[in-house]
């Protein structure tokens, strides 16, 4: 666990937040799969109201990246290298992170993974890992932040799931273990309820990240054709799924829990017998000081 101190000549924080400055001041949050992607834009957005944040994710050398650019924007993370399948990992985490902040204020399970396959090629090995990825590890950080910390001082945890509504052909496995989670965030919303712990999910749909160059051949060919397909008819950003995970983790979502909120422009909704006309009405937001577009949607 690596401290990053904030820097006494960098400005507090150039990450244009909607909620109000120091709204997180002296709170801990901890974001798994902090390294990367949306988990990185949380964490910056989390840091720059004021939260120490605890960045998991399994590269280092890339939590450590995410630690040095919150540090130089004047906020504070500490890197906590961590598999979160392995459930001694995690216990044992857990105790060194609470034996330093005994109050964990937050939780953002954004950590997660999948691979591109029809279910009649997807082989036991590669399903489990996928569930692992996206259910398994989730509830054990879940868990074990509620023995540890939650259930005597209260707090917030946020899950990730996805657009799963209407299936997930392509990615059945992805699709089941984030459905699991929606039903997850339900059941502990309700047993944790007398701790004062609140759970709740977003649902991303298309959002342009990094996560995306990370696909090849014809799902790489599709993805910019993606906007097509929305009411909005644009991709998410990253930031605008930041501000629905920071609000729900706020005290402006004291009465919000068991919920899954999706982040999706309306893409499930779409529907041929209403089609919708090409447009650039829809604004977008992007706070996010270091967001970068992704190769892909560059080739556009």
């Amino acid at each position: 666990m690596n401290p990053s101190p904030p820097s006494d000549e960098a400005p507090f924080s150039r990450y244009a937040s909607v909620l109000r400055p120091g709204l997180f001041a002296g709170e801990v949050h901890w974001v798994t799969g902090g390294g990367s992607g949306i988990g990185r834009c949380v964490a910056h957005e989390l840091a720059a109201l004021g939260a120490t944040v605890i960045l998991t994710g399994r590269t280092e050398e890339k939590l450590q990246k995410v630690a040095a650019e919150i540090a130089e924007d004047g906020g504070r993370a500490d890197v906590v290298p961590l598999d979160i399948r392995d459930e001694d990992a995690v216990k044992s985490a857990v105790h060194a992170v609470v034996a330093r902040y005994p109050h964990i204020h937050g939780l953002v399970n954004n950590a997660g993974g999948q691979f591109p396959a029809p279910l009649m090629a997807i082989g036991k090995k590669g399903f489990e890992t996928v569930v692992a990825n996206n259910l398994t590890g989730g509830f054990l950080m879940m868990r074990e932040l509620y023995l540890q910390s939650m259930q005597a001082h209260g707090g917030a945890i946020v899950n990730m799931t996805a657009d799963m509504w209407n299936g997930m052909p392509g990615m059945g496995h992805s699709g089941a273990a984030r459905a699991g989670m929606a039903n997850l965030t339900k059941t502990a919303a309700v047993e944790w309820a007398a701790s004062g712990v609140r759970v709740n999910a977003v649902a991303p749909g298309w959002i342009a990240s990094s996560g995306m160059d990370s696909y090849k051949g014809p799902v790489r060919e599709m993805i910019p054709k993606l906007k097509r397909h929305v009411p909005l008819r644009r991709l998410g950003t990253e930031s605008e799924v930041s501000a629905a995970i920071c609000f729900l983790l706020s005290r402006g979502a004291a009465f919000i829990t068991g919920v899954t909120l999706a982040i999706d422009g309306g893409a499930p909704l779409e529907s041929p017998l209403f089609p919708i006309a090409d447009h650039h009405r829809s604004i977008t937001f992007d706070g996010f000081h270091r967001s970068v577009t992704p190769d892909v949607l560059k080739e556009d």
